[in-house]
């Protein structure tokens, strides 16, 4: 599994956690600023974390 398939596995995981916003998660991820995490989050799910939260 490369890195950058477990930062997804990983994000996703953490996305379905309700309580945490995705500025959270972008942080606890190692993202600098939360708009990266989502470029990258959409850029490999095709959806950003917003509507992936809300789709699943």
């Amino acid at each position: 599994m490369t890195k950058v398939h477990k930062i997804i596995d990983t994000a996703k995981n953490k996305i379905f956690d309700s309580s945490k916003t995705i500025n959270e998660v972008a942080y606890e991820l190692g993202f600098k600023y939360p708009q990266h995490f989502t470029r990258f989050f959409k850029q490999h799910v095709g959806s950003t974390p917003n509507e992936y939260r809300i789709m699943n």
